[in-house]
C-alpha cells in the first residue's frame, strides 16, 4: 500500500511542470482567442457545426459551456453544441502533452474528434430543421460564464494556468491512486478481455464516464487509455461525450426547456458510443499508433 501511494506521488510529483507549461499555453490562447471565438461561431450561421468543430478542438478553456449558454440564448443550432461538444478535447491535450504522447498520435485524435463533430452535427441541424427544434426563440441573447468551474479570465494566465495545475494534478494523483490499487488485484490483460468480450460494453461504459459534467472525466478516461485499460475506440467514446461543464450550463441556462436538453443529451451520449465502437472496429492501419 506504501509503494502504491509514493509511486502515485512521484508519477504526479514528475508531470507538474509539464502540466503548468501545457495550461500556460491553453491559458494564453483562451484569452487571446476567446472573444473572438464566440463572435465566429455567432456569425456562422448555416456552417455553425463546421466552425464550432474547428474551434472546439482549440485548446479553449470551457469553449463547451460558453457554446451551452450562447445555444441556450437562441444564438447557435443544435447541430453547432453538439459539434462543440463532441470536438471539445478538455483535459486530454494536455495530460496526454505532458505524459510525453507523439504529437502524431495527439493531432489524429483531435482531427478525428472534430470530423466526427462536424459530420454529427451538420445531420442534426438537418433533423433538428424538419422538426422545429431550436428555431422557435425569439429572446435576446445572454452571456453565460463558466466561472464559477475554471475561474477563466478572472486573473492573469499566469494564476489560471497554477489554479488548472492544482486541480488536475490532485485528480490525477486520486485516479493514479485508485487504479494503482485496482492493477494491484486485477491484471489488465483479464480486465481488458473481459470488457472486451461483451460487445459494446466497453465503449458504453467509457462514454457514460466521458457524460460526467466535470474535467475529471477526461482525465480518468485519458488515464485509463494510457495504463491500458481501454482501447482506442473507448478512448473516442469518453472523450466525444466529454465536454467539461458544457452539459451543467446547459441544464442551468436552459432549464426551461428540460425536455429538449434530456434530447440533445441522449443525442450526444449516442453519437459518441457510436464514434468509439466506429473507430474501435476499424481495421485500419491508422489506428495502429493508437
Amino acid at each position: 500500500m506504501l509503494d502504491i501511494l509514493t509511486d502515485s506521488v512521484l508519477d504526479c510529483v514528475k508531470l507538474l511542470p509539464f502540466l503548468f507549461l501545457s495550461y500556460l499555453a491553453v491559458e494564453y490562447i483562451e484569452h487571446k482567442m476567446s472573444r473572438r471565438t464566440k463572435i465566429m461561431i455567432y456569425r456562422a450561421g448555416k456552417a455553425g457545426p463546421v466552425i464550432g468543430s474547428i474551434l472546439g478542438v482549440i485548446p479553449q478553456c470551457g469553449f463547451a459551456a460558453a457554446a451551452a449558454g450562447l445555444y441556450a440564448g437562441g444564438i447557435v443550432s443544435p447541430g453547432t453544441l453538439l459539434a462543440v461538444f463532441l470536438s471539445s478535447s478538455d483535459e486530454m491535450l494536455p495530460i496526454m502533452v505532458s505524459e510525453g504522447i507523439h504529437v502524431g498520435m495527439i493531432s489524429k485524435i483531435l482531427i478525428l474528434k472534430m470530423v466526427i463533430g462536424m459530420a454529427a452535427g451538420l445531420v442534426l441541424d438537418v433533423i433538428a430543421g424538419r422538426f422545429g427544434w431550436g428555431l422557435h426563440r425569439e429572446e435576446e441573447a445572454a452571456e453565460f460564464c463558466e466561472h464559477g468551474h475554471c475561474h477563466c479570465g478572472q486573473s492573469g494566465i499566469w494564476k489560471g494556468a497554477l489554479h488548472h495545475t492544482v486541480q488536475i494534478t490532485g485528480f490525477l494523483f486520486l485516479i493514479t491512486l485508485v487504479l494503482g490499487f485496482f492493477m494491484e488485484r486485477v491484471e489488465v490483460q483479464s480486465f481488458s478481455q473481459l470488457l472486451g468480450g461483451i460487445p459494446v460494453l466497453e465503449e458504453a461504459l467509457a462514454g457514460l464516464v466521458g457524460m460526467i459534467p466535470n474535467c475529471a472525466a477526461s482525465v480518468l478516461v485519458t488515464q485509463l487509455y494510457l495504463q491500458g485499460f481501454i482501447g482506442a475506440g473507448s478512448l473516442f467514446s469518453g472523450l466525444l461525450c466529454s465536454a467539461g461543464a458544457g452539459l451543467l450550463v446547459l441544464y442551468r441556462a436552459n432549464s426551461s426547456r428540460w425536455k429538449e436538453n434530456l434530447l440533445f443529451t441522449a443525442v450526444l451520449y449516442v453519437t459518441g458510443v457510436v464514434g468509439g465502437l466506429l473507430i474501435g472496429c476499424s481495421g485500419m492501419a491508422f489506428y495502429a499508433v493508437l
